[in-house]
């Protein structure tokens, strides 16, 4: 076991600027944490979750708001997954961690797809729900997750390829389902500052045995942006920017949506109504509609000028002064 001294030393030792740095400003603009949170970690054992683990638990250092921070392996039962060193690194840093056993792996090999693969999408639903109970079970209330911007970013371009729309993952979203909340504090921070990061404080990771890995669309789409980045650098920063910029975004209108909105514009609004007169607007029209004495299934309309608008709206005149005056 490791006393105080030892941890305040090894925090210190931490060389995590950088990412702690991202981790803040994600929360400043997205509001991740707040004070009285217990956030469950989602620990695969990669490098991306493992950073996070451990950056997470030092920003609850100096955070204004205090939180706790909980390390969750879930035990998908891939072969030659040994975490003994995950768990003496956390036991080392005092960071709370539990492994929780399942049978996904088994689940997986039974529902193979067309080419005997493990499908992705499942082994995603089944992780993802099996953490949040999880969590739930160890009483958080929030689940953090180690995507990164360069993930947000191939995230955003698979929709766009493969199912026709500008659309990613969100910083934090609440599972009304599940309820609890999902957070993603490394939204800003590269996969090179990650890696980076572990290789600098020596953070130990697991090699991922699944048969997928490096042969995945995610993985295709990673080589083909850096190798696009090498000729465009700028691009990444700009996509990040792109994913937040909300003011400038400028896409095509179709007829309908135009003639949608002109509709929408045309349709009368009410300003007044007594009894059964109505004083209505259409546009930059005024209208005052009301049914003759002499016939009172007909509805009439009168056009009237800005000055009786605003003499009506304050009760400087009435429906029966207006209608008198111009009802001919």
């Amino acid at each position: 076991m490791y006393n105080d001294t030892d941890l305040r030393k090894s925090v210190i030792r931490m060389k995590l600027h950088k990412i702690l740095g991202d981790i803040r400003k994600a929360d400043q603009d997205y509001g991740l944490i707040q004070d009285g949170d217990r956030i469950g970690v989602g620990v695969s054992g990669g490098k991306d979750s493992m950073v996070l683990l451990t950056a997470l638990h030092m920003y609850a250092k100096f955070c204004d708001r205090r939180f706790e921070v909980v390390g969750i392996h879930i035990k998908l039962g891939f072969p030659n997954m040994e975490f003994q060193e995950v768990t003496q690194f956390c036991e080392r840093l005092g960071i709370e961690f539990h492994q929780i056993d399942s049978k996904v792996y088994e689940i997986l090999k039974r529902n193979l797809d067309k080419n005997g693969r493990i499908r992705c999408s499942l082994c995603s639903k089944f992780k993802k729900a099996t953490v949040n109970q999880a969590a739930k079970d160890l009483h958080c209330n929030k689940v953090a997750c180690g995507h990164h911007s360069d993930d947000a970013i191939e995230t955003l371009l698979m929709n766009a390829i493969h199912g026709g729309k500008l659309a990613t993952f969100l910083p934090k979203m609440h599972l009304s389902n599940d309820d609890i909340t999902f957070i993603r504090p490394l939204i800003y921070a590269h996969e090179n500052d990650i890696l980076n990061a572990q290789m600098l404080n020596d953070i130990p990771f697991v090699k991922s045995t699944c048969p997928n890995d490096g042969y995945t669309e995610r993985q295709a789409m990673k080589d083909m942006l850096n190798h696009f980045y090498e000729q465009y650098p700028m691009a990444k920063k700009n996509f990040i920017r792109m994913l937040y910029n909300e003011e400038q975004l400028c896409l095509w209108k179709r007829e309908d949506d135009h003639k949608r909105i002109k509709e929408e514009a045309r349709k009368p609004i009410v300003l007044l109504q007594e009894q059964d007169n109505t004083l209505l607007q259409r546009g930059h029209k005024t209208f005052l509609c009301y049914h003759p004495q002499e016939n009172p299934a007909m509805l009439r309309k009168l056009k009237i000028s800005d000055d009786e608008k605003e003499a009506l709206l304050h009760h400087t005149t009435t429906f029966q002064e207006i209608i008198a005056k111009y009802a001919k």
